[in-house]
């Protein structure tokens, strides 16, 4: 129940018991002895029965997405005001349906797939290879048997906590790559600051969203059993300490809770 309802609830009860006796008295038919009725009990059950029927029947329970295509639907309208790719601050809006780039608004420019950076697509912070892979389902048939047989996966790859609008070139580029530092500052996307070494398969993001990032690792492995490295744990660490929550990934966290209930506690402390 959400806090207006919360309000409503309990001025409800304020009115329904105001001015109730805590008891009644009634004289007998075979003396003259007042008897000591108990109408207050059952008022107040009866009460009690109307204001849960009502609570019930005006609340809004929060329910995750049942899957990925789902959850894609919820986080874009979360994003209804905040429409900014997550890795390269590039600005999107919605075109005959569809969710495009604007790159000259960030001064992307295409390392290779020109149509695929036109468009935005849901990245997965923490890669669904990542927790997908080791589990019986993907070794048996891949993510796509893991989506159909395994409701653990599914709830993983729906979660909104990370997921993030992202170029889908960028989206692709990253493809389940490590994040870290990479030597250099070779920019292959423009005025992007991120930075991909397909050899060493990693990636390196821009400073300003690296402890949205660690935040979003910490959240996922805490809640699915995601084994981080000491080496990745130290690096999300000092992202976290160096890229604090802003006004905009703590707005985030409130409207996904909304959506799904459990927030992220790396983002709320």
């Amino acid at each position: 129940m959400n806090t207006k309802h919360a309000k409503q609830l309990r001025k409800a009860a304020q009115a329904a018991t105001a001015g109730l006796p805590a008891v009644a008295y009634q004289k007998t038919d075979n003396n003259q002895e007042l008897r000591q009725v108990s109408l207050s009990r059952g008022r107040r059950l009866t009460c009690l029965i109307f204001l849960l029927s009502w609570a019930t029947s005006h609340a809004t329970f929060a329910a995750p997405p049942k899957s990925f295509s789902a959850a894609k639907k919820i986080a874009t309208s979360i994003y209804t005001d905040h429409q900014t790719t997550f890795y390269c601050g590039c600005d999107y809006r919605k075109i005959d349906g569809k969710l495009r780039t604007d790159l000259g608004s960030c001064g992307y420019k295409p390392r290779k797939q020109p149509k695929r950076a036109a468009r935005v697509e849901w990245e997965h912070i923490v890669p669904a290879w990542w927790f997908g892979h080791q589990r019986q389902c993907w070794q048996s048939g891949g993510r796509k048997n893991c989506r159909k047989t395994d409701p653990v996966f599914r709830q993983a790859e729906a979660d909104l906590h990370n997921l993030v609008p992202a170029i889908g070139e960028v989206n692709g580029d990253r493809s389940n790559y490590r994040f870290g530092i990479i030597e250099g500052e070779r920019r292959r996307y423009g005025e992007c600051d991120f930075e991909v070494d397909f050899k060493e398969r990693r990636a390196e993001p821009s400073p300003d969203v690296r402890g949205d990032i660690a935040r979003t690792y910490f959240y996922m492995s805490k809640t699915y059993s995601i084994r981080l490295s000491r080496q990745q744990r130290q690096l999300f660490e000092a992202w976290d300490r160096q890229d604090p929550v802003d006004d905009w990934e703590r707005e985030r966290g409130r409207r996904i809770s909304e959506k799904i209930g459990p927030g992220n506690p790396h983002v709320t402390k």
